[in-house]
Formats: C-alpha cells, sequence, structure tokens
C-alpha cells in the first residue's frame, strides 16, 4: 500500500538510470466494469515539458526512484482521454460528500494497492493524517494512521464528475432522501453553486422544499436563482406558507409576482396575506396552516374531521377552536382529545384560558410569550380576536436566540 502524495515528485530515471524528470500525476481510466480503476498512465515533468507515458512504459512506480523501461526519447506516449483523471490534478483537495456524516469532507490523499504487479485506486484519504503525509511528514503520518481510526472512502463510492466539476461521493437519490433536510441543508451550505445546484436537481419537488426549508431565505433565494419560475412556484406550493413568504420576500420584485400568478390561488393568497405584513412580526412570521374546529362537536366527530387536515397543516400540537366568525374562543390538545369521552363535547374539555399574540407584536414579544409560557405554538389574532394562524416556537425563537441563526448561515457558499 503507498499513498499518492508520496510518489508525486520522486524522480524518474530512464533505462540507462539517467534522471529524465519528476513523476507530477498518475493517470487512471475509470471503467465502470472495473470499480476500483487502475493506474494507467504517468506524467513525467523534465526540462523539455511533460510527457504521458503508459504505465506499461514504468518499470517500478512505488520505488524511491522510479526508473523507466525506455529511454525517454524511445518510450511510447499515452494517447490521453478526456475522461481520464489525473490523480493529483483532478482528485487532490477536491471535495466530496460524506453521506453517512451528512457533510462535506476533502480528499488529502489518494490510496495505491499493488495487486499482482497492477497498481489500483483503493480509497480516498479524507483525515488530518492525509495533510500531515503531504508536508512531508511521512514517518508521524504513518505512526498516527497506526493508532487512530481509519478515515477513508472507498474509491467505487465515488463518481467523478467533468474536470471543471468537483468530485462527489455517488449519491443515489434515494440515499438523499435518507437524509433529514437539516443534514442535506448542512451539505448545501458547504457547496458552491455549481454543486449545490446539481445536488438538489437529484431530490423531487417536496425533498427540495423541505431542504430549503432548512436554510435561510437570503441563501435560498440564491439556490432558486437559475431554477425555472415553474419549478419555483411547485416549490413554493410545497412549502410552509411563512417559508414561501421569506422566500418570495428576497425575489426581485417582478418575479415575485410571476411565481405568485403561477401558484395554485389558494397558496397563493396564503403567501399573499403573509407579505402583507412587517417581516419581524407575528403576521409576518405565522404560518396559516393550522388545525381549527368548532366547538359543537363531539370528540368522536372532532377526531373525524382533524384525521381529514393532517396533510393541510404543519402541526397539530394544539387544535384551535373557533366561532362562525372565526373568532378563537378555546385551545385544546391532543391529549386532552384522547383522554375526552367520545360523545363529549369539545366546549366542554378545551381550555378557554387563552395566550395569544397580535399580528403587529413584534418577533421577540411573540419569542417571549412562547418562552414565558413554554409553548409549542401560539395562535395570532387581530384587534377583534378573529384567528389568523399560529407562530411555532422554532420560528419564534430563529432570530432571538444567536445560536438557532448562526447555525444556519451559509459558511462556503461562494
Amino acid at each position: 500500500m503507498a499513498y499518492l502524495s508520496e510518489i508525486i515528485g520522486r524522480p524518474v530515471t530512464d533505462l540507462d538510470g539517467m534522471p529524465v524528470g519528476k513523476l507530477s500525476d498518475v493517470i487512471v481510466r475509470p471503467w465502470a466494469e472495473f470499480p476500483h480503476p487502475l493506474i494507467e498512465a504517468v506524467a513525467i515533468i523534465g526540462k523539455g515539458g511533460t510527457r504521458i507515458l503508459p504505465f506499461m512504459a514504468v518499470a517500478a512506480l512505488l520505488s524511491p526512484v522510479i526508473p523507466l523501461k525506455y529511454r525517454l526519447d524511445d518510450a511510447p506516449l499515452f494517447d490521453l482521454k478526456e475522461d481520464d483523471v489525473l490523480l493529483s490534478r483532478d482528485v487532490l483537495d477536491k471535495q466530496i460528500i460524506d453521506t453517512d456524516g451528512a457533510r462535506v469532507v476533502r480528499v488529502n490523499d489518494v490510496e495505491l494497492v499493488r495487486v499482482n504487479g497492477t497498481i489500483y485506486v483503493s480509497n480516498v484519504d479524507v483525515s488530518w493524517v492525509g495533510i500531515i503525509r503531504r508536508m512531508g511528514l511521512v514517518g508521524l503520518a504513518h505512526f498516527l494512521a497506526g493508532h487512530l481510526k481509519k478515515k477513508g472512502i472507498a474509491w467505487d463510492d465515488v463518481e467523478l464528475m467533468r474536470r471543471d466539476q468537483e468530485m462527489h461521493l455517488r449519491v443515489p437519490a434515494e440515499r438523499l432522501h435518507e437524509l433529514h433536510p437539516a443534514d442535506l441543508a448542512e451539505i448545501v451550505r458547504d457547496l458552491n453553486k455549481l454543486e449545490s445546484g446539481q445536488l438538489l436537481d437529484t431530490l423531487d419537488v417536496a425533498h427540495l422544499a423541505d431542504t430549503l426549508e432548512e436554510v435561510e431565505p437570503e441563501f435560498q433565494a440564491e439556490l432558486v436563482e437559475h431554477m425555472s419560475n415553474e419549478k419555483v412556484a411547485d416549490l413554493l406550493e410545497e412549502m410552509e406558507p411563512d417559508e414561501a413568504a421569506d422566500l418570495l420576500g428576497d425575489l426581485p420584485k417582478d418575479r415575485k409576482e410571476d411565481l405568485l400568478a403561477l401558484m395554485e390561488k389558494e397558496d397563493a393568497d396564503d403567501v399573499r396575506k403573509l407579505l402583507t405584513y412587517p417581516e419581524d412580526s407575528a403576521g409576518g412570521i405565522m404560518t396559516t396552516e393550522y388545525a381549527s374546529i368548532q366547538p359543537n362537536l363531539t370528540a368522536s366527530e372532532a377526531i373525524k374531521q382533524l384525521h381529514g387536515m393532517a396533510d393541510e397543516v404543519e402541526t397539530m400540537f394544539y387544535v384551535y377552536v373557533v366561532d362562525g366568525d372565526q373568532c378563537l374562543v378555546g385551545t385544546f390538545s391532543l391529549n386532552n382529545l384522547i383522554f375526552a369521552k367520545p360523545g363529549q363535547m369539545v366546549a366542554d374539555f378545551m381550555t378557554k384560558h387563552l395566550i395569544t399574540v397580535n399580528l403587529t407584536d413584534d418577533q421577540e414579544t411573540v419569542a417571549q410569550t412562547v418562552a414565558k409560557y413554554d409553548l409549542l405554538a401560539v395562535p395570532v389574532v387581530d384587534d377583534q380576536n378573529h384567528m389568523h394562524g399560529i407562530v411555532t416556537a422554532d420560528d419564534a425563537l430563529d432570530k432571538i436566540i444567536p445560536t438557532a441563526w448562526k447555525k444556519r448561515l451559509p459558511r462556503f457558499y461562494r
């Protein structure tokens, strides 16, 4: 076993033992039938420039001095193809997605293995030991590698893309869908525009919407900048209304109106309503998707009605009771409903002591209310007690607690 960093720069001699230059790169040709590609050629830089020779022209690649089987002028040249990969140029220091850790990591070295005289690429090294090895501290690197858990990613899990792009782990769509949207958002933040666009293109609309909801609106706006209006409109319909409003608020006015026109009328109306309120007000951060019923239902009727709205509301921590004029008259939790007798009226077990915030209350007031009363969500009403939406605890506290929003800032987006 050897590492790419250990052989790059080694002196190369010809058949007569005369120095002809140094090894500058190693070329592999990734064939689909071979998960671990074998080394096909080497690049040698000398006084006459760089020459690429086939691997069969090399007598011993892993020796301290690399001898050729030919005099340099007599050595055959290698026909470099567009899809050939130069390990030093195309792989080292490139970023890949580690789906197990839901993070972006950098390739610090490439592990080579010799089998029956043929040398294969086995793993990419993403550990800091690889950096130490590349600094020339090979002895220390070998010592640490023997005492630390190996951090390598098998080459057959790596998919090389075009040379002007980056290298990624092969991530089937079903694997991406298994990741939590917050983990996908962390990955997206660590990628550049090209990479993040490629990753997002692999997600269906539902997963893409969930992922976008995990990043701040300014970053969302950059991510959808080059998406078609039709696709963005589909995303906005899939997102929670408050999240969709935040995203639209960071887009140019003309595009915002175009997108609203493409959305389903009910979804567009909900978002338009939110856009009329100041961004940091209760009305601006609330969602209009919540569970509400009337007080003249029995517990069993309420359960049946709530079943029908399960896919339409953001959260069902609380159910809100409104009269015919949509005025808030009570609330109850699912626990209250479960333990109520089937024939018991909602009006008899609902809580009439209500904690609410006004549409115009600022976000800090909303956050203080949520924290003071230990609420998972708080209803938003107007001066006449008409209910307009709810603010969930995470949305209320998002800009108040520093760690909640600092974690969401894009780190390496460029």
